[in-house]
């Protein structure tokens, strides 16, 4: 079994529309903190051993320059990599997949014993596919990094249970998974309209988002 209540509160989730390189941008981003010391958890999101136990196989260079692959999902570039120093380190990425290319940024901070971790992606809106920001809006992308924290929180133990990576497709039709996916795309519905967005809009969106996670009938 997995604590999906206490996962989902333990994420902050922020979605905004901003300039980026000059380009109108979505920026997500989600927050947890974890409690594992700083360099346990920049090798759990920098080596190809730990990021396998809690997201999936990855192979390549993960170094600076180098190009990642991570098994039936995106690959990309490795723009910057600035380890652990003085409390903090980030590392950021391109995120390449299916055609479309997006950037992806990990920041780490030390809390005493405990990380603050903070994923950021960044999306320009003219790359969007269309009709996908108006169907599903931050959901689409959020969610499955929600999948994400979760497996990352399970691994350093900050939820208790477990749930393997080639697990969580199945775990996603059961009664739990589907509580997770529900919670985390009314999540994004609140970040959404934090934003401004319109509340009935953002439901919406929550439903769709929904039921692409789980196959639920709308």
């Amino acid at each position: 079994m997995v604590d999906v209540p206490t996962q989902l509160k333990s994420v902050t989730r922020a979605t905004r529309t901003e300039d980026r390189d000059g380009e109108p941008s979505y920026v997500q981003s989600l927050e947890q903190t974890y409690p594992s010391p700083l360099p346990d958890v920049w090798e759990a999101v920098t080596t190809a051993e730990r990021i396998t136990r809690w997201f999936l196989p990855v192979t390549g260079e993960l170094e600076l320059g180098g190009h990642y692959q991570l098994e039936g999902n995106a690959g990309g570039t490795v723009l910057d990599c600035t380890p652990p120093a003085d409390g903090a380190a980030q590392y950021r990425i391109t995120w390449e997949f299916g055609g479309g290319v997006s950037w992806v940024t990990i920041r780490l901070a030390a809390d005493g014993e405990r990380t603050r971790f903070e994923l950021e992606h960044v999306a320009r809106v003219a790359d969007m596919p269309e009709g996908m920001w108006e169907t599903y809006g931050p959901g689409a992308t959020g969610v499955g990094w929600d999948g994400g924290l979760l497996g990352l929180g399970l691994h350093l133990g900050a939820t208790e249970g477990s749930l393997a990576p080639g697990e969580a497709e199945a775990w996603a039709m059961t009664e739990e998974g589907k509580a997770f996916y529900r919670g985390a795309a009314d999540g994004w519905a609140i970040a959404q309209v934090a934003d401004g967005a319109d509340p009935e809009l953002a439901a919406r969106n929550a439903d769709a988002t929904y039921a692409f996670y789980t196959g639920a009938a709308m």
